[in-house]
């Protein structure tokens, strides 16, 4: 499709990345915000409420960009990714992730992906 027959409709069904945090500590505790789209970002004081209003958001940034000309970001497809990754480490490191790894009774390649899942939150 080209970049001027895109519609807010098209990039409404684009299934962007959507980070939600929750502090339950605040009157709105819900957070949330579309990574490839810079900025567009709401709160919320329930979870339910919450799905609602980052669509609300992502309807707006879509809409403001459409009106202006800006380019509008799509999700990168998870299919450009292998899930290969070549890593160059100093040997001490190598050999204390192997040793770590042993401890946990784990592979060096599970304990790594473990490690790295965890670093980004999941």
């Amino acid at each position: 499709m080209q970049a001027q027959e895109k519609t807010l409709e098209y990039y409404m069904q684009l299934s962007y990345t959507v980070e939600v945090k929750h502090d339950p500590g605040s009157e709105w505790s819900w957070f949330a915000r579309v990574v490839e789209l810079p900025g567009c970002m709401t709160e919320a004081p329930t979870f339910e409420e919450l799905g609602s209003m980052i669509e609300d958001a992502m309807r707006s940034w879509i809409e403001e960009g459409l009106e202006h000309g800006d380019p509008i970001p799509e999700p990168r497809d998870v299919g450009e990714f292998s899930g290969k990754v070549n890593l160059r480490m100093p040997r001490s490191l190598h050999r204390d992730l192997v040793r770590r790894a042993e401890v946990e009774g784990v592979s060096l390649n599970q304990y790594m992906t473990t490690a790295l899942a965890r670093s980004v939150g999941r």
